[in-house]
């Protein structure tokens, strides 16, 4: 195990929805903050609450990197992403939540 884990996420408003794109330290915390509109801004007009990707890094700059990659890519790439570990678009926090606080990578390195 790492002493530091940085995660690239993405969240959904719905199945095949908005999408928005971040990182952070505190998986667990920044999708909490999401879901319960705590962080003013996109997510929060939007309503894009649903976890449905993630994938953690061990270094911060390579997560940022990752990050800004994904946040140019066209929609049916990020779509692909997504599909590619959970094709029904479920909300992974659930799960994650009941693992406890540390996320376990669901996705591919990438």
């Amino acid at each position: 195990m790492r002493d530091h884990e940085y995660f690239v996420y993405m969240l959904a408003s719905k199945p095949q929805g908005t999408l928005y794109v971040g990182v952070t330290n505190d998986l667990m915390r920044r999708v909490y903050q999401h879901k319960e509109g705590l962080l003013p801004g996109f997510t929060k007009k939007y309503g894009v609450k649903m976890l449905v990707w993630y994938n953690a890094y061990g270094d911060i700059n390579d997560a940022i990197a990752q990050e800004k990659r994904i946040k140019r890519w066209r929609r049916d790439w990020k779509k692909n992403l997504i599909e590619r570990d959970n094709p029904h678009w479920i909300d992974l926090y659930p799960a994650l939540s009941n693992a406890g606080s540390r996320a376990v990578p669901l996705a591919r390195p990438g």
